[in-house]
This record gives C-alpha cells, sequence and structure tokens, in this order.
C-alpha cells in the first residue's frame, strides 16, 4: 500500500510484511510518513536483542523463606532437622547471593562435611538441592549450583533388627507409662511421630482400630491410616481412656519446662532420643531405637508369611520397595532356592565320585 494521504487528517504509512500488517498515522507530510516506514521496515529487519533481566535473591532470605514452607508442609522433626543443617549453611553463605555461590562451593562442602560420614554429606546434598530447587520452582533464582553433584558412595550394611526377647527386656523394665508408649508403637508398628500425634479422636475402641496421620507423603500432606488394635493394644488403650484427663486430647501427654519462657507447660510428647539408650542399657541389650520397632514387626509378619501388601499398608508406605527395606528375614523362598542347590551340587558331587570308582576298577 505504501504511503497515501486521507483528507481532513494526513499521511499514513501501510504495508504488509511476513503475512503481518504494519500502518501508523498521521504524518502532516509525505516525507515524514515515508522516513517512519522505513524506520519501522528496519526495526523489523534487524530487531533490537533483548537481554533477559538476571533474577536472584540473597540466600538467607531463600533459607529463610524454605524454611516456612518446611514447617507448613512436614513434619516438626523435618523441621528441627532442617533448622539444625541450614545453620552451617548461613555461617558459609549466610552474606552472599544465591548467584555468587557456585557449585565448586557447595562441592567443598560437602567434601568437608563427608569427614563426618557419607551418609551426612549426602544429607546435605539432599537438603541443599531441595532448597534451590525450591527457588527455582518459586522463579526467585535462575539456576540450581548443586546439579551435577553426585552423592557419595555409602556402605551399606545389614541394619539391626532387635529379637523380640530383647524388646521384651526393654519393655519390663519401663515405667508403666512408657511401658504404654513403647507397647502401642510396637503393636502398631508406627512411627514415633504418629503416636506423639495420637489423640483420643483417632481411637475407635468400639471397632478396634486407630487412625495414625504421616506428612511422609507427596506434597507433604498429612494422610490418615487405620491401624487394627492388638488384644493388648486394646487393653492399654481401654485402661488409658478409662482414666483419661478430658482436658487433654492427646492419648500420650507430658508436663515439661519451656527453657526460653521459663515456664510449665502440659503437651504430646516430643521425640525423646535418649530414652531407648538408657533403657536399653538398663536392660543389657544391644542398642536400637523407636525406629526398629517398625522394623522388627514388620519382619515378624513376613517370617509368619503375611502378604507384603498388607504389611505395606499397616506401615504407611506408598511404595512397595519401601516396605522391602523393612523386610530382614530370609523367606522361605529363599531357603527353599538354596536347599535345590545344595541338593544339586550334592548330587553333582556323588555322580562323579562314583564315575571315578568305576574308572579306577576298570583300570
Amino acid at each position: 500500500m505504501g504511503c497515501y494521504f486521507k483528507k481532513g487528517k494526513g499521511w499514513r504509512y501501510d504495508f504488509v510484511l511476513k503475512g503481518n500488517r504494519y500502518t501508523e498515522t498521521w504524518f502532516k507530510t509525505k516525507k515524514e510518513a515515508n522516513l517512519a516506514e522505513a524506520k519501522k521496515r528496519e526495526e523489523l529487519k534487524n530487531p533490537p536483542l533483548v537481554r533477559e533481566t538476571p533474577i536472584d535473591m540473597a540466600f538467607l532470605d531463600l533459607v529463610n523463606l524454605r524454611l516456612d514452607y518446611v514447617k507448613a508442609y512436614n513434619s516438626s522433626t523435618h523441621y528441627q532437622d532442617y533448622c539444625y543443617t541450614s545453620k552451617k549453611w548461613i555461617a558459609c553463605w549466610g552474606k552472599l547471593s544465591c548467584r555468587e555461590i557456585s557449585s565448586q562451593m557447595i562441592e567443598n562442602f560437602i567434601l568437608e562435611r563427608s569427614k563426618v560420614s557419607p551418609i551426612t554429606a549426602n544429607k546435605e546434598i539432599r537438603f541443599l538441592r531441595a532448597l534451590f530447587n525450591f527457588g527455582k520452582k518459586k522463579k526467585w533464582i535462575k539456576e540450581n549450583p548443586v546439579d551435577g553433584i553426585e552423592f557419595l558412595p555409602v556402605e551399606r550394611r545389614v541394619k539391626y533388627v532387635p529379637p523380640v526377647e530383647d524388646i521384651r527386656k526393654v519393655i519390663e523394665i519401663a515405667d508403666p507409662d512408657t511401658r504404654d508408649y513403647l507397647i502401642t508403637i510396637s503393636d502398631t508398628m508406627a512411627r514415633v511421630g504418629e503416636i506423639n500425634r495420637l489423640c483420643w479422636d483417632d481411637v475407635n475402641l468400639d471397632n478396634r482400630f486407630v487412625i495414625l496421620y504421616t506428612r511422609k507423603k507427596k506434597g507433604g500432606h498429612l494422610t490418615p491410616r487405620k491401624v487394627p488394635m492388638t488384644s493388648q493394644l486394646y487393653k492399654i488403650l481401654f485402661r488409658r481412656y478409662e482414666h483419661r484427663d478430658p482436658e487433654k486430647p492427646w492419648v500420650f501427654w507430658h508436663r515439661y519446662l519451656a527453657w526460653k519462657e521459663g515456664v510449665w507447660k502440659e503437651g504430646p510428647y516430643q521425640y525423646r532420643g535418649g530414652l531407648m539408650a538408657g533403657l536399653c542399657k538398663e536392660a543389657g541389650v544391644p542398642p536400637f531405637t523407636f525406629h526398629a520397632l517398625r522394623h522388627a514387626g514388620a519382619s515378624t509378619l513376613e517370617n509368619n508369611h503375611v502378604p507384603i501388601g498388607s504389611i505395606q499398608r499397616i506401615l504407611g508406605h506408598e511404595n512397595r520397595t519401601t516396605t522391602e527395606i523393612y523386610l530382614h528375614c530370609l523367606g522361605n523362598a529363599e531357603l527353599e532356592a538354596m536347599k535345590i542347590l545344595e541338593r544339586s551340587r550334592s548330587f553333582s558331587h556323588t555322580n562323579s565320585h562314583t564315575e571315578r570308582k568305576k574308572h579306577l576298577a576298570a583300570t
């Protein structure tokens, strides 16, 4: 179309390039319209480089935002773990921005932490990778300096699972309240946090089951599952219910001194790490943790031919592969397989020995 004049308005340019129409109005003279058209064609031919605005934020801000997220979406134990771990990061990089933290800096930190143990170093990798991925997902930062850093090799050993007799010894020497607590963990094969948050609203004595809640699910959602009561557990919970304090919603609670406030408070149990170590020492058995009771229960069920699907549901695992980690017994299938191998080798040995005797007799 080019440039043309419209009476009472002025000059305009109007052209089509690669299927797109470009026009602009109104110029006083034809020369001005032609110059504007030429300028527009030049811009379309050589578009200006658009520089991407770098995105960044202070590392300390990212850590604090991540902690707020973990506190809201994960268990209190995981949050406390994250708080403890993040203190070391802040000591190293608290005054830097995220863009200033390089992969080499992260790797040097990981190698230093590996002097504690490879497991500790790998935990740092997981937490740091999640931290920076959180920032990328929120579009606060662009790069994750942990990408490409590999986990350190770990020497895995067979996990110690206490025998039933050792568990019984520990329970017998515990005080009555702790004994109830340990039997509840053992008979539900629950995580400690699940029993700590167990409330009377989650206990159904009529139908004999408890509802346990866990955040060990994708997305950190607090997910319930029903676990049937054993007769022993029913008696314990029935007795505790009869003697409960109506003002306390928790099945297990205690009175404790809040050191920061300097006042006594009442609330549900928190993780008591030193309890099991002291009880095991007093009972004269090798030390084991609360979590070992889950492993012991799962192994007992497997050894008594309980389907792995049922064990998985009781433990509250999403994946069967996770449940398999908890099964420490040699199954009947494996024992039978080794018997077949033994018979096969015994037969081969006997057969070769007979053939050798025949050969010697013939000569």
